[in-house]
């Protein structure tokens, strides 16, 4: 039994299977309707269980989408609509459900009710995300990076803006692919400093500015997230330390020739990212968010079948 908890539990080979396996059922679908299933169905019998706590676009369809694809189903259940959401344990959950379906995708406030869960389940977890990281995404993004033609390992890559969930994901990864990780963010919003050295121990080319230019200077992608996550409180701090790390144009003009732009969604722009940036020939946002579905059938079957 595999869990999908969190990159930094990878091996490089896992890393590389998984976009592998991305790659090549993106292309197999080709042309087929999306509802249609695989040619191999390779989920079929199986299903998935999705908890959410938190909203959900992009993650919700593409694992509901990609179970179809594989074979399989869903069940859907937001927290408030279970038993948990009115204080049931965690383990309680874990332990029933893991009875009744083959894996769990959940989508939590806190990463501890994703570990305790996984502790106590007997089938396969899926972090959907948490408040630590995102693992999915990057599964996502790194695959998108790859169709826009840039070699991970050796690549320079610049995160800039608020150091989130999502900005973690990216440091558990860049031991496993090999590219150097550059993360501009202001006092008060960086990564934990724990957190980065854990991952440069782990053998990651992670360096942390002061200076957006600076990290974008060079790179070969450009990454940010908005400013404002679900759950925080502090809208107007956040905007007002944030804004200097907006990704524009002229920011943008200082990344390599051709530089990928990257952006998870939902996007707000006008306040991290401009219009003309997102909308420009060198977003690969749109691509990014189809590519969830296919890095979650990878997820998925690597998580049932390997």
């Amino acid at each position: 039994m595999k869990h999908f908890l969190t990159l930094s539990d990878l091996s490089a080979a896992d890393l590389r299977a998984l976009l592998d396996a991305a790659h090549a059922r993106k292309t197999a679908r080709a042309g087929r309707p999306k509802g249609a299933p695989d040619d191999d169905a390779a989920l079929a019998g199986h299903t998935l269980a999705m908890i959410f706590e938190k909203s959900s676009t992009r993650t919700r369809f593409s694992f509901e989408q990609a179970m179809r694809q594989l074979g399989g189903s869903a069940i859907v259940a937001t927290a408030d609509q279970m038993q948990l959401g009115r204080g049931e344990p965690v383990k309680d959950t874990a332990r029933v459900l893991s009875r009744y379906v083959d894996a769990v995708l959940l989508r939590v406030n806190s990463h501890d009710t994703l570990a305790e869960f996984a502790e106590h389940a007997t089938v396969p977890i899926v972090n959907g995300l948490s408040d630590y990281n995102h693992p999915c995404q990057i599964v996502a993004d790194l695959m998108t990076l790859e169709e826009r033609g840039l070699t991970l390992e050796g690549a320079r890559l610049a995160w800039i803006g608020d150091g989130n969930n999502v900005a973690m994901s990216f440091v558990n990864a860049a031991a496993l692919a090999g590219y150097t990780l550059v993360v501009a963010s202001p006092k008060g919003y960086r990564l934990p400093e724990a957190d980065v050295a854990r991952a440069r121990e782990a053998g990651a080319a992670i360096e942390i500015v002061d200076d957006p230019d600076a990290a974008a200077a060079g790179a070969d992608a450009l990454v940010t997230d908005c400013f404002v996550s679900m759950g925080d409180l502090d809208y107007e701090e956040r905007v007002a330390a944030l804004s200097p790390f907006a990704l524009d144009e002229d920011r943008l003009a200082k990344a390599a020739t051709g530089a990928t732009v990257l952006h998870c969604l939902p996007a707000y722009r006008g306040q991290e990212i401009t219009d003309g940036v997102i909308e420009g020939p060198q977003s690969a946002v749109w691509d990014e968010a189809e590519n969830r579905l296919h890095a979650q059938k990878a997820i998925l079957s690597w998580c049932l079948m390997d």
